[in-house]
């Protein structure tokens, strides 16, 4: 990462910080979207379903933790 010029976000080698937060994201993706779509008719449904996911989850889900105001909306202020 260093001779490319990128900054790690949290931890160092052997520190699984990061990975929490992305990994809760994919169990949320996993269980909301993937798991109840199944079967999925082909490649294309999944990628169009993830986009619709991926918009409500960054602009219209209400987290308690902010106050039941969607991120986007709150990252504005």
């Amino acid at each position: 990462m260093r001779e490319a010029g990128i900054e790690s976000s949290v931890g160092g080698a052997g520190h699984a910080y990061d990975n929490a937060l992305a990994e809760t994201v994919i169990g949320l993706y996993k269980t909301e979207l993937i798991g109840p779509g199944d079967p999925w008719g082909d490649v294309g449904a999944v990628e169009l379903a993830t986009l619709a996911w991926v918009d409500w989850f960054n602009n219209h889900r209400l987290p308690a933790p902010l106050g039941h105001v969607p991120p986007g909306e709150s990252e504005a202020v």
